[in-house]
């Protein structure tokens, strides 16, 4: 019983993610990024860049995805501090979060920036 208690514990400890070795800017980075991944995300967001605001409701019919779908991908992009929501009405209306769209922008554009092509290299 104890060694089952043992591997256990080491599994967890091992399958933990070690953010405390990277940078603040890294981690951050990584975690808006996260965010963004999926097809929907960016989906969502490029509606509500469009619009400069968005109904949730209106990206029901302007997506083609289901409810559920649309509620959990607002939700993950609101966790992440991406998007910012106020209630009207019955209604939640979405947009962009400016602060965070500017330290995303200037962070993974520093990073895609960074690259610079050694002519000849592989």
């Amino acid at each position: 019983m104890m060694l089952f208690v043992i591997v256990i514990l080491r599994y967890k400890i091992m399958g933990l993610t070690k953010t405390g070795i990277f940078t603040q800017e890294q981690n951050e980075l990584s975690t808006l990024l996260k965010a963004i991944a999926h097809p929907a995300r960016i989906a969502i967001l490029q509606q509500i860049i469009s619009a400069n605001a968005c109904i949730c409701g209106d990206l029901v019919e302007q997506l083609g995805l289901a409810q559920a779908t649309i509620s959990q991908q607002l939700k993950e992009l609101k966790n992440a501090g991406i998007i910012q929501g106020t209630i009207d009405g019955v209604k939640v209306c979405y947009c962009i979060k400016p602060k965070t769209w500017s330290l995303l922008q200037k962070q993974f554009g520093d990073f895609m920036g960074s690259y610079i092509d050694p002519k000849g290299c592989c």
